[in-house]
């Protein structure tokens, strides 16, 4: 299998990244093909103003994180969870990356309803999110917000399904021992890709 690790976190040292690397290391020793994009370092800053007001051309970081979502059958994104979802950067990522002609493609309209052709078809994800909540918490009482966002408001509107989710935390409150069974059940989760 053909796995794309996408390390969402603005810190290099952080723990998402830490995860990112066992996931990686275990998804290895399961014989897969994997390889890491870590957002942190993409140019993306001239984005943050683009007002799509002319013609919309991949290049440079972007072109190239396209290419590697197109050689993955699986895309393993890892992020932590700010304000109920996922970090600016990330959406920033999809917002560029995801881009008409690439992930998706309006179809000519007709009528009232707006339809599109799903490009990133057969392709699944598993999205591995920190958070400072109890999963439970932010799965039950505040209803998944994050979550939801990325199944269905992007990965399964570009075609991209099944989207796998696996939450940790609380981070905050989490002893030491915690944080390391942790990092151990995201490197037996790259493992078992190999019965994917």
């Amino acid at each position: 299998m053909k796995i794309l690790v996408i390390d969402a976190h603005n810190r290099q040292d952080s723990y998402c990244s830490a995860l990112a690397a066992e996931y990686r290391r275990g998804a290895l020793e399961a014989g897969c093909e994997v390889q890491t994009l870590n957002v942190r370092e993409m140019n993306l800053d001239k984005y943050l103003r683009y007002g799509h007001s002319k013609p919309y051309v991949p290049e440079g970081d972007v072109e190239k994180a396209q290419k590697l979502i197109a050689w993955s059958q699986k895309m393993i994104y890892i992020y932590p969870t700010w304000w109920a979802g996922p970090p600016a950067l990330i959406r920033l990522f999809f917002e560029m990356v995801l881009s008409p002609g690439f992930a998706f493609r309006y179809q000519e309209k007709t009528g009232m309803f707006v339809s599109w052709d799903k490009l990133l078809t057969g392709k699944s994800a598993r999205i591995i999110a920190t958070m400072d909540a109890p999963p439970w918490y932010y799965k039950w009482i505040i209803g998944d917000p994050g979550g939801k966002m990325m199944r269905k408001g992007i990965l399964d509107f570009c075609g991209v399904k099944p989207v796998q989710t696996t939450y940790l935390g609380s981070l905050k409150t989490s002893s030491e021992e915690q944080r390391k069974r942790w990092l151990q059940e995201v490197y037996t989760l790259g493992v078992r890709e190999r019965r994917s």
